[in-house]
């Protein structure tokens, strides 16, 4: 995949890195010239802009990314007048990271892919949950395992739980299974939640359900090119 990140600090560069050791392509982008020139020879592009300048924006490979990170954190102002930039350009998968409660929610009025909290999930965590796919909780267990929940692929539609053998073609345990359920508060207001499954061996597995598995990023990573082919 290709990644545009937007501010080149402590949390973006590290960012960038560990994405290209894992075989991505990044560019990256910061108007401080030192922090460009610091990581030049590690991403395949860097460049040296101010993102907050509109004009500056478009300069960037935009429309040639599979994803653009806003990485930067302590300039709040920053951080989104580029959200809201990268928005009114028609840049359709965004992820943007936020220092605090208030900057989360300012972020979550923009309806953007993800809301990144690195003090919250080492960035680390956050590369191997994109090595696998954009839509997954992780749980660092130790170097190389992780406790991960994520949507059942939709190759798996259909089949009983019972069915499935992670554990053999993957080394992947599954934990557990939650499915999405409909309730009324005492207001009356109807509202969603997840209900963890009980006895789920027999249950057909339904494109909403959300797997909690222990494993490795490798068989998570396997898990998915394995039905992606």
């Amino acid at each position: 995949m290709r990644y545009l990140i937007i501010g080149l600090g402590i949390y973006g560069s590290n960012l960038a890195i560990d994405l290209t050791d894992m075989g991505h392509e990044v560019i990256g982008a910061d108007s401080n010239p030192s922090l460009v020139d610091a990581i030049k020879d590690y991403i395949s592009t860097a460049y040296i802009v101010d993102a907050t300048d509109e004009t500056a924006l478009t300069a960037l490979p935009l429309k040639n990314v599979d994803l653009v990170i806003v990485a930067i954190g302590e300039n709040f102002g920053a951080s989104i007048r580029i959200v809201a930039l990268l928005k009114k350009l028609g840049v359709e998968h965004i992820y943007a990271r936020a220092i605090d409660k208030l900057h989360e929610s300012i972020l979550e009025s923009f309806e953007i892919d993800r809301i990144l909290t690195p003090e919250q999930r080492a960035a680390f965590d956050l590369v191997n949950e994109m090595g696998v796919d954009s839509h997954i909780s992780s749980l660092r267990i130790d170097d190389k395992v992780y406790i991960m929940k994520f949507r059942v692929p939709d190759h798996f539609t259909g089949m009983t739980y019972g069915s499935l053998d992670l554990d053999k073609d993957f080394h992947l345990k599954l934990l557990g299974v939650t499915r999405p359920k409909k309730s009324r508060n005492v207001m009356g207001i109807e509202r969603s939640h997840e209900e963890l499954l009980d006895n789920y061996e027999d249950e057909h597995v339904e494109s909403s359900d959300m797997l909690i598995c222990e494993g490795t990023a490798e068989g998570y990573r396997a898990l998915y090119e394995r039905i992606n082919r």
